[in-house]
């Protein structure tokens, strides 16, 4: 595994630790079971934690487009709820993070080319 790829996952683990944290403890829903907002904020996480289990590149991927949800989640949050801005810009920085390492290789792979010279005419 890569080092992009360990980084990935590490960084889709520390999202659902997040949400856990954020929902099950410190900022727990008034009127909704606790148990409940913790399921449905770790679920888009879920398949890219079986696949990072199994350890197929693939989580690396999904792992970046759940980032993307939790992205637009904290951007949402930190700008209207002053007591969860922290944890906010904490989500939208993990989110960030995977979506960046995640495409990493991909990224330098298709950048390392370079242009052949011009021939001479």
């Amino acid at each position: 595994m890569s080092a992009s790829g360990r980084s990935t996952g590490f960084g889709i683990l520390l999202l659902l630790g997040l949400q856990v944290l954020w929902h099950g403890l410190l900022l727990p829903p008034s009127s909704a079971p606790r148990w409940l907002l913790v399921l449905l904020f770790c679920l888009p996480l879920l398949p890219s934690l079986l696949l990072l289990l199994r350890g197929k590149p693939s989580a690396w991927f999904w792992g970046g487009v759940a980032a993307l949800f939790y992205f637009c989640h904290g951007i949402t949050e930190a700008w209207t709820i002053e007591q969860a801005r922290t944890l906010a810009v904490l989500e939208i920085v993990l989110s960030v993070w995977i979506i960046v390492a995640g495409s990493w290789d991909g990224m330098k792979a298709r950048f390392s080319k370079r242009k052949a010279p011009p021939g001479n005419v």
